[in-house]
């Protein structure tokens, strides 16, 4: 690869990638069409609608060009959409938060700096009662 081939990788939603982050800040300073290249991962995961999608994207600083590569979907992503089921199977607010932050303690994710099962507690305990509503 030359020193004028640039790649950036970014996960998107199948078929709805924007030139908001993580694509245009990454994509901006090489001086190309981001919104060709945004326009062309649309267009090769449309197929990947309601996954996130790994996509490489290659540009050659000289000439402009670039190439997309789409890589395959997370597992979870897979089981998901074969089962045509939502990501989150939460029966309310407070459960999907908990699922969410249950997401947060497996990737090693902090919450405004806290553990997540510190921010699971304060939940059970009611202390975000104003913003989630009580559990029925």
């Amino acid at each position: 690869m030359s020193e004028a081939k640039k790649v950036v990788e970014a996960l998107v939603a199948g078929g709805q990638a924007t030139a908001g982050p993580p694509l245009g800040p990454a994509l901006g300073p090489l001086g190309v069409n981001v919104l060709a290249i945004v326009n062309k991962i649309n267009e090769v995961t449309k197929d990947y609608a309601g996954m996130k999608v790994p996509v490489k994207v290659t540009v050659d600083t000289e000439t402009k060009e670039f190439e997309v590569t789409v890589g395959t979907p997370t597992t979870s992503a897979l089981i998901v959409s074969e089962l045509k089921i939502a990501e989150l199977l939460s029966p309310n607010l407070k459960a999907a938060v908990k699922e969410v932050l249950g997401s947060c303690v497996s990737m090693g994710v902090t919450v405004d700096g806290k553990d997540p099962r510190d921010v699971q507690k304060e939940v059970n305990e009611g202390k975000h009662e104003s913003v989630l509503g009580k559990e029925e």
